[in-house]
């Protein structure tokens, strides 16, 4: 057993960061204003279409946000979710269409996401690469695969279980919610309770102590990437699914939505500080604001603008409580 491992729980979460596990109230109570708001505002935001409507909408990020927490906890970054959502469907479909089964186009499509961050994390941890410059350059890499698989062209997807997966629902609650939901729920629970996650929040703190506490720090940032990847794959295929075709340049800008959500949600850039169910509510926010902007008939450049208002506050947020803290 490692020393990590030995500590008692109140100690051990002193090492992970305080708060690691709490979710900022401000949050929550900016989602619930935000939502009366526009309940008043808008006779249509609070009927159960236009409700479904915002939950499907943030289907497809809060997937592989689901990742990308893990990856900023652990002081890490990944730029290159969006273009992993991109070539994992355009790969998928791309197979379907060359006559192969759809279990082995999705399994295909998940391998790639993996691969995506085996690479990642081989480069970021084994040969100290920054993580912004490396996921970088995988972004302009995968994106370019996209485009190299489909040869630059929409691929419309025919297949009738593909497309059920975007258009069922189990119980009424339609499959993507579904599987979002427990995506959330089965890393969210695994985050405080398995050395996964315990070493996620140890390393975001301090590689150094996680390293002289005997965790293997190259091989667990490994696994936090392949993690990221698959679930930008899975989020891939939901997106796919969901708009009935696979395009080269699809989830363009959800790097940025996926980010946003988690830096909202209380995540650290520092690591050490975040939380799976504060991205849920920072993701729950995103998709509400979407909603409302997109009822109030705001341009769709506006919102890109308003978006990246959020995330830059979301940031100097972040720095600032990061500022207070080292001081206090």
């Amino acid at each position: 057993m490692t020393r990590v491992e030995a500590q008692p729980a109140r100690a051990r979460w002193r090492v992970f960061g305080q708060g690691a596990t709490s979710i900022n109230p401000g949050l929550v109570a900016a989602l619930i204003i935000t939502f009366v708001f526009l309940s008043i505002w808008s006779p249509y935001f609070l009927t159960p279409t236009n409700l479904l409507n915002i939950a499907k909408a943030a289907v497809v990020v809060g997937i592989a946000s689901a990742g990308e927490t893990v990856v900023i906890i652990s002081g890490g970054f990944d730029l290159s979710v969006g273009s992993t959502m991109a070539a994992a469907g355009m790969l998928a479909a791309w197979m379907l269409e060359s006559g192969l089964t759809i279990p082995a186009a999705f399994i295909a499509a998940l391998l790639l996401g993996i691969v995506v961050g085996i690479v990642n994390g081989t480069i970021i941890s084994y040969f100290h690469i920054n993580p912004l410059i490396t996921t970088l350059g995988m972004l302009a890499i995968v994106r370019g695969l996209a485009f190299v698989i489909s040869g630059g062209r929409e691929i419309v997807i025919v297949d009738e279980t593909w497309l059920a997966l975007g258009t069922a629902a189990f119980l009424d609650v339609p499959f993507i919610v579904v599987i979002a939901v427990a995506t959330f729920l089965v890393i969210g629970l695994a985050m405080p309770r398995t050395p996964f996650g315990r070493y996620a929040y140890a390393i975001g703190s301090s590689i150094r102590a996680a390293r002289l506490s005997g965790v293997a720090v190259n091989r667990w940032r490994l696994g936090f990437y392949v993690l990221c990847g698959a679930t930008a794959a899975l989020a891939g295929l939901v997106l796919t699914a969901r708009v009935g075709s696979a395009r080269p340049a699809a989830a363009a800008t959800f790097e940025l939505d996926v980010i946003t959500a988690v830096i909202l949600g209380g995540a650290s850039l520092a690591g050490g500080r975040g939380t799976l169910w504060g991205t849920l509510v920072g993701l729950l926010l995103i998709g509400v604001i979407n909603n409302g902007m997109t009822l109030s008939q705001i341009p769709a450049f506006w919102q890109q603008v308003v978006k990246g208002v959020i995330l830059l506050s979301a940031v100097l947020y972040d720095e600032a409580r990061r500022h207070r803290r080292d001081e206090a």
